[in-house]
C-alpha cells in the first residue's frame, strides 16, 4: 500500500507542475509585449586588443550621463573600468584589463 501510495502521490505533483507550467507559458507573450523598450542615451563603440577592453562613448542627450566599460574575462575575474562623466555632445573613453586567465571574451558599457 505504501507503494501505491507513494507512486500516486507522485502522479498527482507531477500533474500539477504540468498544469503551473502551462499557466506560466501561457503568460509569458503577455508580459513581454508589456515590458518598456530599453533606450540607451549614449552611442558607443567597443574595442578590444585581446587582453583590454575599451568603450568609447558620445552623449546624445542634453543631459549630463556617466557611463563605464565592463569588460568579460575568460578564466578571470570580470573588470570594470573607471566610471565617465560626459555632458551634452561630450565623448570619452574608459578601460579595462584582464591581468590573467584567457584575454577579453566580450566588451560592453553601463550608463549610471
Amino acid at each position: 500500500m505504501k507503494i501505491r501510495n507513494r507512486v500516486a502521490t507522485g502522479a498527482v505533483a507531477s500533474v500539477l507542475m504540468l498544469g503551473s507550467a502551462g499557466v506560466l507559458t501561457a503568460a509569458s507573450p503577455a508580459s513581454a509585449t508589456a515590458r518598456p523598450q530599453i533606450k540607451n542615451d549614449l552611442t558607443c563603440t567597443t574595442n578590444s586588443d585581446g587582453r583590454r577592453g575599451t568603450a568609447d562613448c558620445t552623449n546624445n542627450t542634453n543631459r549630463t550621463i556617466g557611463f563605464r566599460v565592463t569588460v568579460v574575462c575568460g578564466w578571470w575575474p570580470d573588470q570594470t573600468g573607471p566610471w565617465r562623466t560626459l555632458n551634452p555632445g561630450a565623448r570619452d573613453h574608459s578601460e579595462a584589463t584582464c591581468d590573467g586567465g584567457t584575454g577579453v571574451g566580450s566588451v560592453g558599457w553601463e550608463e549610471g
